[in-house]
């Protein structure tokens, strides 16, 4: 795989953001993929980069923060690098400025993206003092990851953050830790003895010294009787700190094996910071073996086990920190328990499993931005990759329900004249085919030009009274190209007819809505992808099973479609039918789908005189305020048995 990465800083500045890429770009390698890192140039870079491509970037620092730097690259610029490297995916980290420029680079070459949350931006904002900002910014912070191709959080805090900004398809993606070189065995007794000569339990922060750190905060250390306090780190808050805590240890930065050394020679770890979006730093300690307190908000939420190997503190509340500190220099036996649980902690943390799992994201994000491609309209929360299949049930009595899609319009192949076969009439035989259990049952309760209100009051009940133990239910399409629709209706009938099967025990198969990829299909996509979001949360709420369909972008390719354009052709409906049975656990469905290609031909050959056959008598009934359903009966009101793969065994030993 050719991964290209975009980092907002990089060396010679080490930071978060830039030690998590310079581990990715090592594993990467290890593990045989090709890397370009495009960054800000800050000064000349020395270290191993593992063989990576390097475009560094002309930039400016930050004026409060010269550590920082920016990147304002032309998209012209980013795009031709992209397309010179041709990666597979992009990899964004800690995305703000140069992450957006290159998000619109490999958007426009139609590349996967994936961004990596690292840094509250929102929060800095506040901490520096411009609250003003703080709406700017988070809406820049929504947009973007709402337009990368997949977003990784690292907490369950930054999670949650990332959701209550509308930003969809969220995967968890914390940090390794290198547990060698951050490890008990590093503790310097020398090094103890010349910070605190007279025995002093030694407390210790590592980190930025700036205002979103809150080192501040540890003010409320001073004075704490029988401890010393060691900073480490650099920063533009440095000089006020050193004025504020005079009592403390200012090491500076520190790195290598003295910072190895450093971070093992702690008694207790400290860390204020209430903006982490995960704490690289606590990791650390915890595999050095030093408990930690943190604040009980963000990041530190999901690495410290209060209690166990550390203490999560009030955020804001400096009594409380000052009390959990004491609680573990004052208590020996306690705080040796502490470390060794904080060591066992971060087991199996290691960049090299971390980054195994990188490449999976990298490979959904390419499955997803398929998905993206295939979409008539792109916004608003978009359809996810197709879950891992699912394990089989083990119905016997299946009822469909829904309109003319459902009832097979259009599927004429191997059908009598005048009858129509359908995804789910195919569905049911392939459930049948697979199961042992019999006899197998199949009711198709659909009808054309049926809407919502229809099935609420006659499908559903119809569908209850046959006591099903499998109900699919495809319906909307003819609301929603109707004449101003009232979604939430729609969406709440849908819900409860789903929530009235759930409750009789039975599953249901709820599937999206999806239009042919044709200039004329663009004026209802806004509406039938707002209808699937829907869909998508009744399904998750109500335990239903999703086929998601606008995930499927082979739906929209019109050979698929029928010489009427509204719908399916044969090929189409076998598409939805081992789509269908994917969903539901049958075995190798999508290898049985090509076989089933290349075995029948479609025997509904494309004919002309859309406009007369189709057309005009669809305007006709409109008019005469009828429709094409008018008359017509289900074609199964009641179950028909089909034969099993258990009857077949039977009858071959009789």
């Amino acid at each position: 795989m050719r991964v290209a990465l975009l980092a907002e800083s990089f060396l010679p500045h080490m930071n978060g953001v830039t030690g998590s890429v310079l581990h990715v770009l090592r594993h990467l390698a290890e593990m045989g993929h090709e890397t370009l890192v495009i960054a800000p140039k800050a000064g000349d870079v020395t270290a191993d980069l593992h063989g990576a491509r390097t475009e560094l970037l002309r930039s400016v620092p930050l004026p409060s923060y010269p550590e920082v730097r920016v990147v304002f690259a032309r998209a012209a610029r980013l795009g031709a690098l992209l397309r010179d490297f041709d990666p597979d995916v992009v990899h964004l980290a800690s995305p703000f400025v140069l992450g957006w420029q290159g998000l619109a680079a490999a958007d426009a070459l139609k590349i996967p993206s994936v961004a990596v949350y690292q840094t509250d931006v929102v929060a800095y904002s506040q901490k520096y003092g411009l609250p003003h900002a703080t709406a700017l910014v988070a809406a820049h912070v929504a947009r973007l990851h709402r337009r990368a191709t997949l977003t990784l959080a690292p907490s369950s805090a930054s999670t949650g953050q990332l959701e209550g900004l509308g930003v969809d398809r969220i995967r968890r993606w914390g940090r390794g830790v290198d547990a060698v070189r951050f490890a008990p065995a590093h503790r310097d007794e020398a090094w103890r003895a010349e910070v605190a000569p007279e025995g002093q339990r030694i407390v210790g922060y590592v980190g930025r010294l700036a205002p979103e750190k809150q080192v501040d905060d540890l003010r409320a250390l001073a004075g704490l009787p029988g401890t010393r306090l060691v900073i480490v780190g650099d920063g533009p808050s440095r000089a006020a700190l050193e004025r504020a805590i005079p009592d403390a240890v200012f090491t500076g930065h520190l790195s290598g094996a003295t910072l190895s050394s450093v971070m093992a020679g702690f008694d207790v770890f400290v860390h204020p910071g209430e903006s982490e979006t995960f704490g690289q730093t606590i990791q650390e300690a915890l595999a050095s073996g030093v408990p930690v307190v943190a604040t009980g908000v963000g990041g530190p939420l999901d690495l410290v086990r209060s209690s166990v190997d550390g203490w999560l503190y009030r955020p804001g509340d400096l009594d409380d920190l000052r009390a959990r500190v004491s609680d573990l220099v004052g208590d020996d036996a306690k705080r040796r328990a502490f470390a060794r649980a904080a060591r066992d902690a971060v087991q199996g943390r290691t960049w090299e499993a971390l980054t195994r799992d990188l490449v999976g994201h990298y490979a959904d994000a390419v499955a997803l931005r398929r998905i993206d491609d295939g979409l008539l309209l792109r916004g608003g929360p978009r359809p996810a990759a197709p879950e891992a299949t699912r394990t089989r049930g083990r119905w016997t009595r299946f009822v469909a329900l829904g309109d003319s899609l459902t009832e097979g319009l259009c599927d004429r192949s191997r059908m009598p004249s005048g009858q129509f076969r359908g995804w789910a009439d195919r569905l049911a035989e392939l459930l049948a085919h697979t199961s042992d259990e019999g006899p197998f049952r199949y009711a198709n309760l659909a009808v054309r030009s049926r809407r919502v209100r229809h099935l609420i009051d006659e499908q559903i009940p119809a569908a209850l009274a046959l006591r099903p133990d499998l109900v699919s239910i495809l319906i909307g399409a003819n609301d929603l190209v109707g004449p101003a629709p009232v979604l939430p209706a729609l969406v709440a009938e849908v819900e409860s007819a789903v929530r009235a099967v759930r409750r009789t025990g039975a599953d249901v198969l709820l599937v999206t809505t999806f239009l042919p990829r044709r200039p004329a299909a663009r004026i209802f996509a806004r509406r039938f992808a707002a209808y699937n979001v829907h869909l998508r949360r009744i399904a998750a709420e109500q335990g239903a099973i999703l086929l998601d369909l606008e995930a499927v972008a082979e739906i929209g390719e019109l050979p698929l479609w029928a010489d009427d354009l509204v719908h399916l052709r044969s090929s189409g409906h076998r598409l939805v039918a081992y789509r269908a049975a994917e969903a539901l656990g049958v075995p190798d469905a999508r290898a049985l789908l090509g076989l089933d290609e290349a075995l029948h031909a479609d025997d509904d050959a494309p004919r002309g005189g859309w406009l007369t056959r189709d057309a005009l008598p669809w305007v006709w009934r409109r008019v005469r305020g009828r429709t094409a359903g008018d008359g017509i009966h289900a074609k199964h009101e009641g179950y028909v048995d089909l034969p099993t793969r258990g009857d077949r065994e039977r009858t071959r030993t009789l």
